[in-house]
């Protein structure tokens, strides 16, 4: 299918997005396109930095469909990227798996802060989720991922999920995760989501970050900050529900802003 377009095998749909400094200390937008379910809307900046909202224009994604974002930060541009409501990975007519894929360029001294809303795995769907990063020396960059598995008293979908992040060419992080039906044994037991419903991360890179790294430290019973190997921390999380999991992860990020 072409993209945009629906059918037994899925909606095809690509999102856009393109940074750039413009010079009067602010950051211009000269790529904003969405197709189909995707689409984008600039909102009202601030300071130097300019917002996007991802708006879904149809549910999904369903079986079979295949969505792309991809955002890349010019030298020197700051960009925000939310969403305006979660996502929820739903059962379609077609057979084949969901396909969520993220792709993110900061070129050195831009900085992206990508916060969208939570995902939601429903019952009965099957979506695999991609998420690469490309920093260049001296970027920045605060990335927030949550995911839900299932919606209020609903077992989950099948959710299978990729972040890689890779500064100057070199990898910063590469972890994978698979929940729900179908999954590796063990992701629900103690030593994985231990009953939680509720996962998420958040990445911060900084080049401040490589002269002190921040110390490893817990945050609550299910929440941990882990410094990394270069000027970057990670804070993984669990609760019983997106809310508890949202407040976790505000409050990791207001103390490493």
């Amino acid at each position: 299918m072409t993209a945009g377009d629906a059918g037994v095998t899925g909606v095809r749909a690509l999102a856009r997005i393109g940074a750039r400094a413009d010079g009067r200390g602010g950051t211009a937008l000269p790529t904003l396109e969405g197709q189909g379910p995707l689409a984008l809307r600039r909102t009202r900046a601030s300071g130097s930095e300019a917002r996007v909202m991802l708006v879904g224009a149809m549910s999904g994604p369903l079986g079979g469909d295949h969505f792309t974002v991809e955002a890349e930060v010019g030298e020197g541009a700051r960009l925000h990227v939310g969403s305006a409501a979660a996502t929820i990975a739903l059962p379609g007519q077609a057979k084949d798996e969901a396909r969520y894929d993220v792709r993110l360029t900061v070129a050195e001294g831009g900085e992206l802060r990508w916060l969208p809303e939570q995902l939601i795995s429903a019952n009965g769907s099957e979506l695999c989720v991609s998420t690469g990063v490309d920093l260049a020396a001296g970027a920045r960059l605060v990335l927030r991922e949550e995911q839900v598995l299932g919606r209020a008293n609903e077992e989950p979908g099948r959710l299978a999920s990729r972040l890689t992040v890779r500064l100057d060419g070199r990898p910063l992080l590469d972890q994978e995760l698979s929940c729900g039906p179908g999954a590796p044994g063990g992701w629900d037991g103690p030593a994985v989501l231990a009953g939680h419903r509720a996962l998420g991360q958040l990445i911060v890179v900084r080049p401040e970050f490589g002269g002190k790294p921040v110390e490893a430290r817990l945050l609550g019973e299910y929440a941990v900050v882990t410094p990394l190997a270069g000027p970057g921390v990670l804070v993984t999380a669990l609760a019983p529900d997106a809310l508890r999991l949202r407040r976790i992860l505000d409050e990791a990020l207001g103390a490493l802003a």
